[in-house]
């Protein structure tokens, strides 16, 4: 992505940087629950370093000085309610994707608050923002040698019945099991998956579907290859330009972004979010999901999250940083 360009200083002197309108923070991270005061404090710096993980001796300099939105990934965001107003004050605009599955008997996300602590955060953070700027992500939809459609439409139900009329909607995503991360993951934790077939995919969404017309919210898929429009289910764009503009009140450098560069060309096949700058990191969270992409080793994440200062221009500092 061809972001604009400008030059900032940096504690290493003046840095070529990018200056993105819209952050991402974080696919590769949970920022909100574990590094709320670095991001704040980058806020403040008005800059931040990002290391790029397939070449971790290439590092970018990110500034914020043209950024207008960030969209927050999280699975528990109340560290970072408390800078809510702070963020607010300095012109950004922001939403949620909220993700609250319910695996505590499975005991598939070990390091997060329990599932009754996570909905009452929802809850809150839906009343102090509105339900729009909250989106319920039951991701990803795990099928186990315990665990089938019916058993996981019951999760998804006792979720919902509490916290849907504080959603925006309910996007969810199927396991993708072929990636090497989820499959040594749980072949750690002695969990073997079931792969979807079309058939159990068409199943699970029909009853998410279900789910949802009861709620009255809409549902939608996650970088999903199967139409299921038939079931009333739109494919989603988490990083939402329709979202984004509402809230940045139709703001005419993002229009002119979107218009230029409607889908963002380094997501995978069948993600529809518009371009954003990625400022986390891989390795770097601790909740030890067991179906984690984003973590090759937990022992690597904590020790990471063990030396992490949050004073650092880097979320982590690479060995050879050369921004």
């Amino acid at each position: 992505m061809n972001w604009r360009r400008t030059t900032i200083e940096t504690r290493d002197g003046l840095q070529p940087a990018i200056a993105p309108e819209i952050i991402s923070a974080s696919r590769e991270t949970d920022i909100p629950a574990l590094y709320s005061e670095w991001l704040m404090n980058r806020l403040r710096a008005g800059y931040a370093k990002w290391v790029n993980p397939y070449n971790p001796q290439q590092t970018q300099c990110v500034s914020f000085e043209n950024a207008r939105t960030i969209v927050f990934w999280s699975k528990n965001p109340r560290p970072l309610m408390r800078y809510l107003p702070e963020i607010e004050e300095r012109g950004l605009k922001y939403y949620f994707t909220f993700t609250l599955n319910d695996y505590e008997a499975e005991q598939l996300e070990p390091g997060i608050p329990s599932i009754d602590e996570r909905m009452e955060t929802f809850i809150s953070l839906s009343r102090l923002l509105g339900k729009e700027r909250v989106i319920w992500r039951f991701d990803p939809l795990i099928l186990t040698q315990r665990l089938g459609v019916e058993g996981l439409l019951g999760k998804i139900r006792r979720v919902g019945d509490k916290i849907a009329p504080y959603a925006g909607k309910l996007v969810f995503a199927y396991i993708v099991v072929a990636y090497r991360k989820v499959q040594s993951n749980s072949r750690l934790a002695g969990i073997e998956y079931s792969e979807f077939d079309a058939d159990t995919k068409v199943q699970m969404a029909a009853g998410i579907a279900d789910l949802c017309r009861g709620w009255g919210i809409p549902a939608a898929s996650c970088a999903e290859a199967l139409d299921l429009s038939s079931l009333g289910i739109e494919h989603n764009k988490c990083i939402d330009g329709d979202l984004i503009l509402k809230i940045t009140d139709d703001n005419p450098t993002i229009r002119a972004l979107l218009a230029k560069v409607p889908e963002d060309p380094g997501q995978r096949t069948g993600c529809r979010c518009v371009p954003s700058k990625e400022i986390g990191a891989y390795d770097t969270c601790i909740h030890g999901c067991v179906y984690c992409y984003a973590v090759r080793a937990r022992e690597k994440a904590v020790r990471r999250f063990e030396e992490h200062d949050p004073t650092s221009e880097y979320l982590f500092t690479p060995a050879r940083p050369t921004c």
